[in-house]
């Protein structure tokens, strides 16, 4: 049985669905990620788990109980708010054990439990500093510590880490992940950096228009989008419009443009319109001639460690990354080759061209 389980959860706000069937079951120390852009209902699915929003219709049940109407305080649940939430006026100590004493835990006991959450977030020297004396990263591991000092049976992440620098964001991404292994509590977070969510998430819930589109582990979702929105919003993807010229056991063969390409997927009729989605990152760029197409350099673009390259093709305009190895960049107007390893390519609906 699942540890956290949401069937057909929906929320209305009047006449406007925010949630729609959410169906969605996390076990026991999994750490599961509600990601997608603003609006899509991601916070609001996390609200009504912690028990401040209501639920319109369906149930959540953790460890096997009913907890659709319980109140948010009796549910016990672990909560790290955006804005961390912290008490100015406390000591971090003191907002560490806040939770503790509002169980009526004995004051030794809870002295304990505060000095080993501190130690699990590196902050035992920090013990007596208030909030407006710590850097960001520092608040948002005090907020974690007073959401783990109570041994919460979930803990809810609510963009923990959006107000912080890059640099800090990325290192705190990887201390998070090792502090959630350690601890082993079953963790959902919200958030809408899908670097993020693929980084540090057991499973990722990529949600639109308040739906869960697709409920996978990150290399899956990343590598086989199951929509034209997810293929776009997680990552980069090239879209070229095909049709299916002849469709077999694990494979079809595609019109692109002027281009054949088989594809390692079946499902799909032929005849029937397509979208050819392959990763800028798994495109190459060789000697004109030499590829699946020809085309020329429109746009370059530095990037670090890589160089952006827009390729004007007859199938279609195609963004490709190429690593920077030292070599002199391709200038605009050079004539190239485009080739990708036939594994690379997935097909999509062409309808969801005109749904997204």
């Amino acid at each position: 049985m699942s540890f956290l389980r949401l069937t057909d959860v929906t929320k209305f706000y009047g006449s406007t669905r925010a949630v729609s069937a959410m169906n969605l079951s996390v076990e026991k120390g999994e750490f599961v990620s509600l990601l997608g852009p603003s609006g899509c209902g991601k916070t609001t699915t996390l609200q009504m788990i912690a028990g401040f929003e209501a639920v319109s219709s369906g149930r959540i049940e953790l460890a096997g109980k009913d907890i659709t109407n319980a109140k948010a305080n009796t549910r016990g649940l672990g909560i790290v708010f955006q804005s961390y939430a912290l008490f100015p006026h406390m000591t971090v100590a003191d907002n560490v054990s806040f939770g503790l004493e509002m169980r009526k835990m004995p004051k030794a006991e809870r002295a304990d439990r505060v000095k080993q959450a501190l130690a699990l977030v590196h902050l035992e020297a920090h013990a007596t500093r208030y909030p407006r004396e710590l850097s960001g990263g520092q608040r948002q591991r005090v907020a974690l510590a007073r959401a783990l000092v109570i041994e919460p049976p979930v803990l809810l992440l609510d963009e923990p880490l959006s107000n912080l620098d890059a640099k800090l964001r990325e290192e705190m991404q990887f201390e998070l992940r090792q502090i959630q292994r350690k601890v082993g509590t079953t963790t959902v977070m919200v958030t809408h950096d899908q670097s993020e969510a693929m980084s540090i998430s057991d499973r990722v819930v990529v949600m639109e228009g308040g739906c869960a589109t697709q409920i996978d582990h990150p290399h899956r979702v990343y590598e086989h989008p199951s929509t034209r929105f997810i293929s776009t919003f997680v990552g980069k993807a090239n879209l070229l419009n095909g049709r299916v010229a002849t469709c077999s056991t694990g494979s079809c063969n595609v019109e692109v443009g002027p281009l054949a390409v088989q594809v390692d997927e079946d499902g799909f009729k032929a005849g029937a319109a397509v979208l050819l989605s392959v990763r800028p990152e798994k495109l190459q760029l060789v000697t004109a001639g030499r590829g699946r197409l020809d085309g020329t350099v429109q746009e370059r673009f530095f990037l670090g460690s890589q160089w952006l390259y827009r390729i004007a093709t007859p199938a279609g305009d195609l963004m490709v990354l190429s690593p920077n190895d030292g070599r002199d960049a391709l200038d605009e107007g050079n004539a190239v080759g485009v080739d990708w390893p036939a594994h690379c390519t997935r097909l999509l609906p062409a309808e969801e061209a005109v749904a997204a």
